[in-house]
């Protein structure tokens, strides 16, 4: 299998505030020196559109969310996901959806917050939209709406939590690692606000390679992510990613957010309500 000219490296979907874009290149970097492959690091940065991303030839480790990974069917490569350190993840390559409120509102549950007005990334997000709307299917009774006002889509995790702490909407969902990143790396940001509720686990999204890139470059990346936690001198970026290291995961268990995303539209809620 032979490779496009261009290997292109990126994390958009985690690239949260500054500090994380930093460490997400020194990642990059510190891939190139262990593997030899000669990435190409981009931003792809907001507004630019993620499914134009991930439709390019030319990713060679590159975050893509599962859900649009098994919708696209572009067959991408899944090279490994991170295992976030939170407790949520329970040393596991997963993560959830948080529902956040201002932290000075009177929401006490995700049940008080029906209503009112709620916030989403964008309709082909699992974190921003699948998930949630799945968490939401108990709590909807004959078909009638739980908010009075849907906000978006605002595409980004970050500009959900901007929309809330500004007052701008009232509850919204929150990437739990795009959440941890943030409390990091833009602190302010999630001091502005409170979890109240959370969706269950699903496997993390993961750096993927386009359809085309060579299989033994996928497999030297692989093998330098999973031993990237053994390295005492890579603690401290580590640290800055929020993660204890990285796994490889079994792509057949994304099929999980498909089953969540037809037991909502088979209840008719095509659309967060």
């Amino acid at each position: 299998m032979s490779s496009p000219a261009a290997l292109i490296a990126n994390a958009r979907m985690y690239s949260v505030a500054p500090g994380a874009v930093a460490a997400w290149k020194r990642l990059f970097q510190h891939l190139i020196e262990e593997t030899g492959v000669p990435l190409t690091v981009i931003d792809h940065a907001f507004p630019a559109k993620l499914d134009d991303l991930w439709r390019r030839d030319d990713l060679a480790c590159t975050f893509m969310c599962g859900w649009p990974w098994l919708r696209l069917g572009l067959g991408h490569q899944v090279i490994a996901a991170p295992i976030p350190r939170a407790a949520y993840a329970r040393g596991e390559a997963v993560y959830c959806s948080h529902f956040v409120v201002h932290k000075d509102s009177a929401f006490n549950t995700l049940e008080d917050t029906f209503g009112h007005r709620f916030a989403f990334t964008i309709d082909d997000s699992h974190s921003g939209y699948n998930a949630p709307r799945h968490h939401l299917l108990s709590h909807r009774k004959d078909g009638q709406p739980l908010y009075r006002e849907i906000v978006g889509p605002l595409t980004t995790p970050r500009r959900v939590l901007e929309a809330i702490a500004e007052g701008r909407a009232d509850v919204g969902p929150q990437d739990s690692f795009a959440f941890d990143l943030m409390a990091r790396h833009a602190p302010e940001l999630t001091r502005a606000v409170r979890v109240i509720a959370s969706t269950g686990v699903m496997p993390m999204p993961a750096l993927m390679a386009s359809r085309g890139i060579d299989a033994a470059i996928v497999a030297r990346l692989g093998d330098a992510l999973v031993a990237l936690a053994d390295d005492p001198a890579q603690g401290p970026l580590l640290d800055d990613l929020c993660i204890r290291g990285f796994a490889r995961i079994d792509p057949a268990s994304y099929q999980l957010s498909e089953r969540w995303a037809l037991a909502a539209e088979q209840r008719g809620l095509v659309r967060i309500t």
